[in-house]
């Protein structure tokens, strides 16, 4: 076992350090092809920060934390959105610290002003006791960077995919919300109830749809309407060029599609890995509407104190290590921007092509409905939300579990496969330990698929007896 953990890491040395000359690389590349392209010189995170530019319309306001902030500017409101400090600040490669050295040479650093406001920020007040304060007089002390990040066109880059599956949302009844797919019951008037599915990371509605949406009983079909929504940047949903994918974006169009949308006043959640963080924070948000919390794999993990929580959960779900395959590909993605751009110009760029090739290799065998949820987005919307949202909420979620706890009048149920190696099974035991009514169900031989493509019919039951049982907590 050390041996092999010696090689893992040894091989890794030589592998990582070859990647990071690479991502270097591929930085000048691409910034290049973007002014071919785009006629303008694209700005990236490799350099922090960048010169200011006065026609942009987003900065970031940096404050000493695990994240940051970015400014929105409208006439009526200034939006402050938190993103992860390790969009900017990812490790110690020492071509990393050289472009910074050499950035920070090239570029003016505007240091010295000072911006003092009044947040009240819509869903971290309502869970951070240490936070909550009267209006208008709660400040924090910020300090503004020169970094900026562009206001990118709403179309597709160059380097993403133009097929019409992929920029369906362009047309002006659906960029504006997400795609949403619904069953209803076939007498609408005897719906008891709705449930909303949220999916992972990399994923789409069909996770849902295609598996467990015919599984269900008749019984449960007739009294339940069925809602899978396709994520902020996946699927048919808007993949909008100037969004950073905040945790604040996402649940804006959540509510907006599915809550505001088909008018929800309580409802179940089933939500899946990265679903798991958009889920709680909806709970936090909306505590009076939550009737039931299926959580499948929570990427929940315990941040040790004096430890910037973002940077802590990239390096647990993103080790840097060759071995195994699934750790190598996360890490890939998470490190590297631009080589994890070149993956998404190679791969979702041709998923018509990967998903013909599939069928005709398999002989029309496979399902390729997790081919779509895999490849059918875009690089700025998959690695915003990823730092975002899944590195970004490590600060987070103990505000969001204690609140989910102690004020949110439902049942806690979570399932997540023994053999599961992108999120490990100690984060539901993690979630248990903080929710102590919280039921955990671990799946033997399942993986972080297969808790449910290969036992929808079983997990269908499961989640209905969930609902039907359903009971409220509090009094």
């Amino acid at each position: 076992m050390a041996i092999a953990q010696w090689l893992n890491q040894t091989i890794g040395f030589f592998i990582f350090f070859f990647l990071d000359i690479f991502d270097y690389l591929f930085c000048f590349i691409y910034k290049t092809l973007d002014l071919f392209f785009e006629y303008e010189w694209k700005p990236c995170y490799c350099s922090f920060p960048l010169e200011a530019q006065a026609k942009t319309r987003k900065i970031i306001v940096s404050e000493r934390g695990d994240y940051s902030n970015v400014v929105s500017m409208t006439r009526t409101k200034i939006h402050f959105d938190e993103i992860s400090d390790t969009l900017y600040a990812r490790g110690p490669s020492l071509l990393m610290r050289l472009s910074k050295l050499v950035s920070s040479v090239k570029f003016f650093n505007y240091t010295g002003l000072i911006m003092r406001h009044n947040v009240v920020d819509s869903c971290d007040n309502t869970y951070d006791s240490k936070k909550k304060t009267r209006s208008g007089s709660k400040k924090r002390l910020m300090t503004l960077n020169s970094t900026v990040v562009e206001k990118l066109p709403t179309t597709p880059r160059w380097s993403d995919c133009h097929c019409s599956f992929c920029t369906s949302w362009l047309s002006p009844s659906n960029k504006d919300s997400l795609y949403v797919k619904v069953q209803q019951p076939k007498d609408n008037k005897k719906a008891r109830d709705n449930v909303v599915f949220i999916h992972g990371f990399l994923s789409s509605s069909s996770f849902w749809s295609e598996t467990l949406f015919p599984n269900f009983s008749d019984t449960a079909k007739s009294n339940y309407r069925l809602i899978a929504v396709d994520l902020l940047g996946y699927g048919r949903s808007p993949k909008p060029n100037d969004s950073l994918y905040t945790l604040r974006e996402h649940l804006e169009m959540i509510e907006k599609s599915v809550i505001s949308q088909y008018k929800l006043k309580k409802f179940h959640v089933v939500a899946h890995s990265l679903g798991c963080v958009l889920a709680l924070a909806l709970a936090v948000k909306h505590p009076g509407a939550i009737k039931s919390l299926t959580l499948l794999a929570p990427p929940y993990y315990k941040v040790p104190k004096g430890v910037q929580a973002a940077q802590y959960v990239m390096r647990k779900v993103a080790p840097k290590n060759v071995w195994p395959p699934m750790q190598f590909g996360a890490s890939l993605i998470s490190w590297y921007e631009h080589l994890g751009r070149t993956v998404c110009l190679v791969l979702c760029k041709s998923h018509r092509l990967v998903d013909s090739l599939t069928r005709l290799l398999t002989l029309n065998r496979m399902r390729t409905y997790l081919i779509e949820g895999f490849l059918c987005h875009t690089h700025n919307g998959s690695w915003h939300t990823l730092h975002n949202i899944i590195f970004g909420s490590g600060g987070k979620l103990d505000s969001y579990l204690d609140y989910v706890r102690d004020h949110v009048d439902c049942d806690i149920t979570i399932f997540h496969g023994r053999k599961d190696e992108v999120i490990p099974v100690e984060c539901s035991y993690s979630v248990k330990t903080r929710v102590p009514r919280a039921t955990v169900h671990v799946i033997p031989d399942k993986d972080h698929i297969t808790i449910v493509v290969g036992r929808q019919k079983e997990f269908a039951r499961e989640l209905e007896l969930i609902w039907q049982t359903s009971k409220t907590i509090y009094k």
